[in-house]
């Protein structure tokens, strides 16, 4: 199997997961209408509700859309499949360059549709906000590919559902993708060190015409660079593992 062969199949693979799509999809728009609908003239944050809760919805199924191929690393590791690719000439680079595609390719239909579901209540914005909104949305979801790295080489297949729902449920419980839980003090200041607070906070960046605070780049960076190395160590055991 060549390069190009392996990326077309995870691609492919991706597409015709019509569960996830269920899930990063259909979810985070029912309960987006579901709320904002009935607080579409509310204020949160120094913004509009739509916005908020628009920018919350879209981190929370990315979320859910980058985590999973996770679920497919454990399946490919509970059949050998991974122990096999190790004794062929297809890079491991490759494989992780496949995966890492076809988790942005979950996740951007995610952010554009409920962005759009957002406008439909009425939020608006400039070219330049959108844009800017989607950007920091998808660079902020990098931390969580490499988890979904994480859990698929070292969670048993069996329990991936639940490890994967559980950790995305967490960081966007205490990310604010609900709504804020602390307005202040020491717990606020660890809430600003996840980075699901941080794509929850990119639309009010973009409606304020500028971008994340310093801060915000750095937990993002923090987290990625931390979590690479314990994504390759993981995968490293897993592809020895009998």
């Amino acid at each position: 199997m060549n390069s190009a062969t392996h990326f077309r199949y995870e691609i492919l693979r991706t597409v015709r997961n019509h569960r996830f799509f269920a899930v990063t999809l259909a979810l985070p728009l029912v309960i987006f209408y579901a709320i904002a609908s009935a607080n579409r003239h509310a204020m949160t944050e120094g913004i509009a509700f739509p916005l908020y809760f628009m920018t919350g919805m879209a981190a929370y199924g990315s979320m859910f859309a980058v985590v999973s191929p996770g679920a497919r690393v454990a399946a490919d590791r509970s059949r050998g499949w991974t122990r096999q690719l190790r004794i062929t000439p297809l890079r491991a680079r490759t494989d992780l360059t496949a995966k890492v595609a076809s988790a942005y390719l979950m996740a951007l239909p995610t952010v554009v549709l409920v962005l759009l579901a957002g406008a439909t209540l009425g939020v608006r914005l400039h070219a330049s906000q959108w844009l800017e909104m989607a950007g920091l949305l998808l660079v902020g979801l990098a931390p969580f590919i490499a988890i979904g790295f994480v859990l698929g080489n070292a969670v048993p297949l069996d329990t991936m559902p639940a490890a994967l729902g559980g950790t995305v449920l967490l960081f966007a419980l205490f990310g604010g993708v609900f709504g804020r839980l602390f307005n202040g003090g020491t717990m606020l200041d660890i809430e600003k060190l996840l980075p699901s607070y941080w794509l929850v906070q990119a639309g009010k960046a973009a409606h304020g015409g500028g971008n994340w605070p310093l801060e915000g780049w750095i937990v993002v960076a923090a987290w990625t660079v931390a979590l690479i190395p314990v994504a390759a160590l993981a995968f490293r055991r897993a592809s020895t593992r009998p």
